[in-house]
């Protein structure tokens, strides 16, 4: 059983005034893709690093299945590190750097040959073993990486924004390449990055992370459909949710002079102790009505036609609402720079917050 599990894992840099990760909880599953994400500074590549050993763990414990890892050298933890730079040793070919781990674990010759064989095999790298790193593009040198952890036949594979290097073509392309290759494999894996993008498209559950602490651990679409405070309302989503200040009034969201219904379940927490909130609209969920249908006017400033679709930027001048609104069109509405636009939407896609304390009060 290759679980990996923090039970308050904590560091403390020494002279800082506060731990960066104050003592996080998290359990993952055998085979599982974990993927930590969150702004920089939030504390997610420090918590990787303890996982790997190249943190100290000031208190609590990090487990692998039952075996309590926290004081052990990175050797004998059985994990395998992806690296952002993919360290790689340049005067070495693709099979010397991919077997460079398996010998120095004294591993025979004939068994490494044929672990890099087969790792080249399932990453395309065959005919590059001779080459030397400095012989191949960005997206080749990360498979490299990839293999050279994949040769260990490691518990648990650690990958810190290892996608971070490559251009966005490359790192669409790779990041289908590694989503495929942990499935394919079944090796625990946890995988840092600052990307929503990356982690809602390749993460089986995603763990948001803000100032060393968890706000939310969930599968992509629950984090994207319910978001359980501001911050991750805010965070996860592209473009991000319109976040729209409001008060609370007769079980709807009042915002200027225009009432917003929301769902039931939301209104019922209505009261002295939630009157300000803070609308969600995801940008798919506007609809364009027209000017006599009573939505929010807005007064285009920005239109992005991707083709298929398109997101209209703009700007409201009724009280409470953010400088930028983002409307999602298909690409063949007709909207313009300098137009004005109205819209609404249903109550079941509005998610409601407590301004104040950020917490979710949507069903």
């Amino acid at each position: 059983m290759a679980t990996v599990t923090f039970d308050k894992a904590q560091r403390w840099y020494p002279g800082a005034d506060k731990p960066t990760v104050p003592g996080i909880d998290l359990e993952i599953g055998d085979g599982e893709f974990m993927v930590l994400v969150g702004p920089s500074g939030c504390g997610k590549s420090t918590t990787l690093r303890m996982l790997a050993g190249l943190e100290e763990v000031n208190d609590g414990k990090i487990f692998i299945g039952d075996r309590d890892i926290t004081k052990l050298p990175p050797k004998d933890r059985d994990i395998a590190m992806v690296f952002q730079n993919y360290a790689l040793y340049p005067h070495m070919s693709v099979a010397d750097n991919m077997a460079f781990a398996l010998k120095m674990a004294k591993v025979p010759e004939a068994e490494r040959k044929k672990r890099v064989a087969d790792a080249a095999a399932i990453l395309g790298l065959t005919e590059f073993l001779e080459r030397k790193p400095k012989a191949l593009s960005g997206g080749q040198r990360q498979r490299v990486a990839m293999g050279r952890a994949i040769v260990r036949s490691p518990q648990v594979f650690c990958m810190d924004e290892p996608l971070s290097n490559l251009d966005a073509k490359m790192r669409v392309q790779t990041r289908t390449d590694i989503a495929k290759l942990q499935a394919d494999l079944g090796v625990t894996t946890v995988y840092v990055t600052h990307d929503q993008v990356e982690a809602m498209t390749m993460g089986d559950r995603v763990a948001v992370m803000k100032l060393g602490e968890l706000m939310q651990v969930d599968t992509p679409l629950k984090l994207y459909d319910r978001p359980v405070n501001l911050f991750v309302a805010g965070f996860i989503g592209s473009p991000q949710m319109n976040l729209i200040e409001a008060k609370a009034k007769d079980g709807k969201a009042q915002i200027g002079n225009y009432l917003v219904p929301v769902d039931p379940a939301a209104s019922s927490k209505f009261g002295p102790q939630h009157s300000d909130i803070t609308v969600g609209v995801r940008p798919e969920s506007w609809r364009i009505v027209s000017a006599n249908e009573g939505g929010l006017p807005i007064d285009v400033t920005v239109v992005e036609e991707l083709g298929a679709d398109g997101f209209v930027y703009g700007n409201c001048d009724v009280e409470g609402t953010p400088n930028n609104v983002i409307v999602r069109v298909t690409g063949r509405d007709s909207v313009s720079k300098g137009d004005t636009i109205y819209v609404t939407t249903d109550p079941k896609d509005v998610h409601v917050f407590d301004t104040t304390t950020g917490e979710r009060l949507s069903d």
